[in-house]
């Protein structure tokens, strides 16, 4: 007898104990379940217009980061493209060039919308409409300016970008514009106007005014102090990470932070290396240095180190960017069975900046973009397929679904409708 009830204490442990086993959750079950609950929103993937023809496009699966195919394999349900301008000189020949490049990069998104990706991509200008056509089963494309350059001295062309399609525009980039100083002024210490420029200001009341968000990523920390001071409306950081863990000008410090946190505004973590590991980037870099020189040399690519691209012509840092991706593949199949090579920037990198942010200024205003097809990708998180491995990530870290879903998007939509109500309230 004593067996037989030793017998069914036994069977009684096992129950328990695959009873305990079944209830241990499955970390990529429930990532993958929360991937496909929530929109996933990257706000800042630069395009060349050269992929954006009848016979070359985002329908297929190009060698861009970014593209239909990739974009529906890794779950990325929203991407913004971006206008970026080069910064050239002040005086209304640059202004004119820069402004038809920008409206080549306008027509190339609508396009895609329009014609090539018709019923696979819409495009998106506000936050109803994103929830709308990702409830039609289409993937989305929203609009953002790099570079107010194009614009030149005329304001009203803001308003003609907020016509087209766009919901944010920066007032600078690689390069003190006539609107506002860049971040690149801390490498000489050389300042135009020591934060905004007199057009500048007019500027932030008129992106105000037409329900634009304010992108900061690449103006100076004087501007962006200003920009806050000035906007009635809270303001973005479409690609920056956290300067604490990463001593880069593109980054923003902790009182950068704070000020865009009481501004009620949101900033998006960069996937890109050299803004999230220093230490780590230089040195995988360096070992690698002479690999891509040696690939891009077989190939007929001229190859520079990331730090140049500013002294590239546009299009030639667009033609550069579109190869440096074949190299960098090429790259990792070469040294992938190598013991001597240093690990790269991977979404673990990424994503201690992600925390670094939640924990000082809340979960409210941090978010995500990659700056893909404009230097940004990581080991983990290389183009558009791979862009559930963030998700998982931050589950693994403990994130909540409802957590989750402010990160990849829901911060920066919550954003847009305060600036567009704020446009509306003027109105009435």
């Amino acid at each position: 007898m004593r067996h037989i009830i030793g017998f069914f204490c036994l069977l009684s442990t096992i129950g328990c104990n695959e009873s305990k086993t079944s209830k241990k959750p499955d970390l990529e079950a429930t990532a993958r379940q929360i991937h496909e609950n929530v929109i996933t929103v990257d706000t800042h993937n630069d395009i060349n217009v050269k992929n954006f023809t009848d016979s070359i496009n985002y329908t297929q699966d190009l060698e861009t980061q970014v593209n239909l195919p990739k974009m529906k394999a890794g779950g990325l349900d929203v991407a913004w493209f971006i206008v970026y301008t080069g910064q050239d000189s002040l005086n209304p020949v640059g202004y004119a060039k820069a402004e038809a490049n920008a409206m080549a990069k306008f027509n190339a998104i609508h396009r895609l919308c329009d014609t090539f990706g018709s019923g696979e991509i819409d495009l998106a200008r506000t936050s109803e409409e994103v929830k709308a056509i990702h409830k039609s089963g289409k993937k989305i494309a929203m609009i953002g300016v790099e570079n107010a350059y194009p614009i030149g001295e005329d304001l009203s062309k803001f308003e003609q970008y907020q016509k087209l399609g766009a919901r944010y525009i920066s007032l600078a980039h690689n390069g003190h514009s006539q609107f506002c100083d860049s971040n690149t002024g801390e490498k000489d210490n050389i300042w135009l106007y020591n934060g905004l420029s007199k057009l500048g200001e007019k500027a932030v009341y008129e992106m105000n005014r037409l329900g634009i968000m304010i992108d900061v990523s690449h103006v100076s920390k004087e501007s962006m102090i200003q920009i806050v001071s000035l906007s009635k409306a809270p303001i973005i950081a479409s690609h920056s990470s956290a300067r604490a863990l990463c001593d880069h000008s593109r980054n923003l410090d902790d009182e950068q932070l704070k000020l865009l946190q009481e501004n009620g505004g949101v900033v998006q973590t960069v996937a890109l290396d050299a803004y999230l590991n220093t230490a780590k980037y230089d040195k995988r870099e360096n070992y690698m240095k002479g690999i891509y020189k040696h690939i891009a040399d077989s190939l007929g690519i001229k190859w520079i180190e990331k730090s140049q691209l500013g002294l590239l012509t546009e299009k030639e840092q667009d033609d550069y960017l579109e190869n440096s991706n074949r190299v960098v593949e090429l790259a990792r199949v070469i040294v992938a069975d190598r013991n001597d090579v240093p690990p790269e920037v991977d979404v673990s990198d990424f994503v201690d900046h992600i925390d670094y942010m939640v924990n000082l200024i809340g979960i409210n205003h941090v978010g995500i973009s990659s700056d893909f097809d404009g230097g940004g990708g990581i080991k983990g998180w290389s183009d558009a397929s791979e862009t559930f491995n963030v998700t998982l990530e931050l589950v693994k870290r403990g994130y909540s679904e409802s957590e989750i879903e402010k990160l990849w998007g829901g911060n920066l939509l919550r954003v847009l409708d305060e600036v567009q109500e704020y446009a509306r309230s003027l109105k009435k």
